[in-house]
């Protein structure tokens, strides 16, 4: 048994796995909170984390029937994130394994959503055995990265974000429009049911044989392209198509740059996690592209897109099954940690 805690944005969450089952997974979400000012405070965030995070617990370990002593390790988000969001779970976690003298494990956040589309069906659960070299797509609102997976526990960072990741696109053209935060799900939201071919919007970077990701020159055009239509924003219909264009530019660059790489590498599964995973566009795009190109397509469920404490633990029970060892006790957050440090490929 072995009990997870991620808290390294704004969603508290906890989990308990076993044997790469998850028997149960909690997640306290801070978007009301935040929503009035934006975006996340970070300071508002640690304080909801102190607050939650010690009934969530209580809650997953009643929910799994597993009482602490059953407990093999602990586990939590070392790196990156907000410093002070990071230092509660961490520091937690190693409380809780201290007390129950159990080895406590410190996990990479984008390492844990490069294995979380493989976590599946119902009751949900690890399916490694199903695992293949694949490349991966992490897009959320702060990361947006292409990483080939060479072998499970073996990575190769291929490119990032250089500017505005998809997800901070997606937050910030919708508040140009004047959406409410987080924006994303809104904008895929008023974007069903709209024409992605109303407005021809720039795909920043897509032709570039590289696999990094620029976002910030799309959000800038959408500025000046409102600025020269200001009564557009007044019809509905008009807003449906605007944010449908917005959203095929963004899909169009994460699919066509993320199969690009997935055939130049010579693999046959692309996998895409992270939050802006939920959007509908995204997954159906992604999983068109591949049945086109004869590319298997793993997404992350929904519910394990965004940020959750299952992914945390899942990763560790595994690492501490195949032998690796357990972090230091004392083991320090990581908030500005690189994938790239974190199970690279030898080369």
């Amino acid at each position: 048994m072995l009990l997870a805690f991620e808290t390294s944005c704004d969603e508290t969450s906890v989990a308990v796995v076993h044997r790469g089952r998850v028997l149960s997974a909690l997640v306290s979400s801070q978007i009301r909170l935040h929503a009035e000012y934006g975006g996340v405070v970070p300071e508002l965030a640690t304080r909801e984390h102190l607050r939650n995070l010690l009934p969530l617990a209580r809650e997953a370990l009643r929910l799994a029937n597993v009482e602490p002593g059953r407990l093999d390790a602990v586990a939590a988000t070392q790196g990156p994130g907000l410093p002070a969001a990071l230092m509660v779970g961490l520091n937690a976690a190693q409380a809780v394994a201290f007390v129950l003298q159990r080895p406590f494990v410190g996990v990479h956040h984008h390492e844990a959503h490069l294995y979380s589309p493989w976590i599946g069906g119902e009751p949900a659960q690890a399916q490694f055995d199903e695992f293949r070299p694949h490349v991966s797509l992490i897009v959320s609102g702060g990361h947006t990265l292409l990483v080939h997976v060479v072998a499970e526990g073996q990575h190769r960072v291929l490119g990032g974000t250089v500017d505005d990741a998809a997800g901070e696109c997606f937050d910030k053209t919708a508040k140009l429009i004047g959406l409410a935060y987080p924006g994303g799900p809104l904008i895929d939201r008023v974007a069903e049911g709209g024409n992605p071919a109303a407005f021809d919007f720039p795909r920043p970077l897509i032709n570039d044989r590289g696999d990094d990701f620029s976002f910030s020159g799309l959000k800038t055009s959408v500025r000046y392209f409102l600025r020269d239509r200001p009564k557009l924003l007044d019809d509905p219909r008009s807003l449906s198509d605007l944010c449908a264009s917005v959203q095929a530019a963004i899909v169009d660059v994460l699919v066509t740059k993320s199969l690009r790489a997935a055939r130049r590498e010579g693999v046959s599964c692309l996998t895409a996690a992270g939050g802006v995973v939920c959007n509908r566009a995204l997954r159906r795009e992604l999983t068109a592209a591949g049945e086109r190109l004869g590319i298997a397509v793993r997404l992350a469920l929904p519910g394990f897109c965004q940020d959750n404490a299952a992914m945390v633990g899942i990763l560790a029970e595994r690492r501490l099954d195949q032998g690796a060892p357990a972090s230091l006790p004392d083991a320090e957050i990581r908030p500005g940690w690189p994938l790239e440090d974190a199970s690279p490929v030898t080369r």
